[in-house]
């Protein structure tokens, strides 16, 4: 069989969904950018770059010119900062299939695509917070899949007051997700918090953070300060391009 038939058979029976958002001037248009390029060099499942946002003319950059990312803007505009990332599981935005998201402060170290195959469709995968006090997932990479999860956009936007008092958007998506009986967790040895080395719990003083590479990780976590750009790390600015 040959190569061009494999691909052709890939694209139809599988294509992996890998998703953004891009909200706001949080980020420059750069961490879009090199985000798509860690995919691609770490991700060979068949796939589609999907970049969600709210900016009008993003698509036109000539930094996208010769790219796949499929720019898709949001259906609503009544959400602020990361809450957006809700939208995701909005049935308006039709995003059909298995999804796998990151956020756009991460860096990918490996390969991921166990990341994107893990489990079934009907589970919904998420990442331990770093913080286990917390109790909830970091919304910062998640697998999902509308077909089974888009009840989180439909109790949401039913529950939206109650949970309007929430501090993000992942402390939502944990309450209405996590103790759902299909869902599951990425092993907690594929992520890394670039600040906490470890789900111990503890916070360090910045004087005392190493900023030191987990071998054993397959993605770096940005959460908070500092971002990727701002990392005077070797590994970081090694992988982060």
């Amino acid at each position: 069989m040959d190569w061009f038939f494999i691909r052709f058979i890939s694209r139809y029976v599988f294509m992996l969904n890998f998703a953004c958002v891009y909200y706001g001037d949080k980020y420059t248009f750069p961490y879009v950018r090199i985000l798509h390029s860690m995919v691609e060099r770490n991700l060979t499942v068949p796939h589609r770059f999907i970049c969600f946002t709210d900016n009008t003319v993003i698509h036109r950059r000539k930094e996208f010119k010769n790219t796949n990312i499929e720019f898709k803007p949001f259906k609503r505009h009544d959400f602020q900062g990361w809450f957006n990332k809700l939208q995701l599981f909005s049935p308006q935005n039709e995003l059909e299939g298995d999804t796998l998201y990151m956020d756009l402060d991460v860096v990918i170290m490996k390969n991921i695509n166990e990341l994107a195959t893990i489990g079934e469709s009907k589970n919904f995968v998420g990442m331990n917070d770093f913080n286990p006090t917390t109790g909830n997932f970091n919304s910062s990479i998640m697998r999902f899949n509308n077909q089974y999860h888009s009840i989180i956009w439909e109790q949401y936007i039913k529950r939206r007051t109650e949970f309007s008092n929430m501090h993000g958007d992942q402390e939502i998506i944990s309450a209405l997700i996590k103790k759902h009986e299909d869902t599951i967790s990425f092993p907690d040895e594929w992520t890394q918090s670039y600040k906490w080395y470890n789900r111990e719990g503890k916070r360090y003083h910045i004087d005392k953070m190493t900023y030191e590479q987990d071998p054993n990780a397959k993605v770096c976590v940005f959460h908070g300060n500092p971002n990727p750009a701002e990392s005077t790390q070797e590994w970081v600015k090694e992988l982060w391009k």
